[in-house]
């Protein structure tokens, strides 16, 4: 008897993200930023770097990494309970023994850049804000963000709290493939309460680009006088999205601006069949 050996199954490839090129061989504008990356998310390309690895201070982007420290040790409807206030712009003007959501909390930190809502979220940890630190240099280990630490939830300056556009850049594209925290970062503005309703807190974008430049959805900004101007922005033109780092910049906005033109003036996306 023939023994009928049963046909081999197929193996599917997954169809490859589409490769951005530079077809007019066109070169970046003139920026100050010390640090730049420029990434196509689908495909993971860099388009553009300028001292990727240069280890610089990330002021209020920081913040990315608090918000998913957050969303990964909490859940949206814990309830914190707010003990230290912090009075340092920027600010949702928490108060004492207030109560409110983490998910209100993230809105304040990824909306209005709030520093009392970043440190709460940080105390509400159960090993304290140490604990919340090692955590969110436990993920930047997971992450591989070789180059970056972190030393508080906020972003204030400090020789041992640090990033490179690279590592920003890698830890943004986690971030923004999340669609909660894509969500919250991409509001232009909202008003959220505690959970009793008594207290409201009014929420403005700081990123100038959202709601001005077509296509831009987040991410997040961070200023400080040393640091000087931090932006990540991502944007979609054309089914195509791009996420851009600076760091270290005297017009984070209008270089963005600038970056993101010349991208989508200069690359077209190649189709690729296996």
């Amino acid at each position: 008897m023939i023994e009928v050996l049963p046909e081999p199954q197929k193996i599917i490839l997954p169809t490859p993200a589409p490769l951005p090129l530079n077809i007019k061989n066109t070169t970046p504008p003139e920026i100050s930023a010390e640090g730049v990356v420029i990434v196509d998310v689908a495909s993971g390309v860099n388009l553009y770097e300028k001292n990727p690895g240069l280890q610089l201070l990330p002021a209020s982007t920081t913040k990315i990494m608090t918000a998913l420290v957050a969303l990964t040790d909490y859940k949206l409807d814990d309830i914190v309970t707010v003990d230290t206030v912090i009075t340092t712009p920027y600010v949702m003007d928490l108060v004492k023994d207030e109560t409110i959501t983490v998910e209100n909390l993230l809105y304040g930190i990824l909306v209005h850049s709030a520093n009392d809502a970043a440190f709460a979220l940080a105390e509400h940890h159960s090993k304290g804000v140490a604990g919340f630190i090692e955590r969110m240099n436990e993920l930047a280990h997971i992450y591989f963000l070789q180059n970056t630490h972190f030393v508080n939830p906020i972003g204030f300056d400090d020789s041992a709290h640090y990033t490179t556009a690279q590592d920003l850049a890698r830890l943004a594209t986690v971030a923004s493939r999340n669609p909660q925290l894509a969500k919250i970062a991409s509001t232009p503005q909202i008003t959220v309460a505690d959970t009793k309703y008594t207290r409201f807190h009014a929420l403005k974008n700081v990123n100038e680009l959202i709601g001005k430049l077509p296509g831009v959805f987040g991410f997040k900004t961070g200023w400080t006088a040393e640091a000087g101007g931090c932006l990540v922005t991502t944007v979609e033109r054309e089914n195509h999205t791009i996420l851009i780092t600076l760091l270290h910049s005297v017009d984070r906005f209008g270089e963005t601006e600038q970056l993101i033109d010349w991208v989508f003036d200069s690359f077209k996306w190649q189709e690729f069949s296996p």
